[in-house]
């Protein structure tokens, strides 16, 4: 169980990184979207745990999870097919990075609820629950501050202009 659980974990992450370094998207605007997420799943997560069970998805506390968990995600998958992009490979694996850990310390909830790690896992688990907040207040300030680096993009009839 315990190398099922740091596999899991693993996977996760590796995903959640690749997924940001590959498309490029600025931490800035996926961070807030996990912050949008995090609202939508305390709002809904309850109905939609409910509807799934409607629909012959047994009820539980691996269901919940698992709907709060996608409920939290939906807005950063969203978002990694549009918005800004990083021009620089470090500035690449930084957002990556940063979103990676800020994703895990929002779904550190609903993944508690499912998976009992122990070992060195626990170890891992307890400091994320430990400092959950101020992962995320310290994630969405840097996501902030990421929003303000960006510059829009310029539109051709500015630069036509003489």
């Amino acid at each position: 169980m315990l190398m099922e659980v740091i596999l899991i974990c693993i996977a996760m992450a590796t995903a959640l990184f690749v997924a940001a370094f590959l498309t490029k998207r600025r931490f800035g605007l996926l961070g807030l979207a996990l912050a949008a997420g995090s609202i939508l799943s305390s709002v809904w997560g309850d109905d939609l745990g409910m509807v799934a069970s409607g629909l012959g998805i047994p009820q539980g506390p691996m269901t919940s999870a698992i709907v709060m968990a996608a409920i939290i995600m939906l807005p950063p998958f969203v978002l990694l097919f549009h918005g800004y992009t990083y021009k620089n490979h470090l500035a690449r694996v930084a957002g990556a990075a940063m979103f990676t850990l800020l994703a895990f310390a929002f779904l550190i909830e609903p993944l508690g609820h499912i998976l009992m790690p122990v070992g060195v896992g626990a170890n891992v688990y307890d400091w994320l629950v430990n400092n959950r907040t101020l992962i995320i207040g310290a994630g969405l300030i840097l996501a902030v501050f990421d929003l303000f680096l960006t510059k829009p993009v310029q539109s051709l009839e500015k630069k036509s202009k003489h």
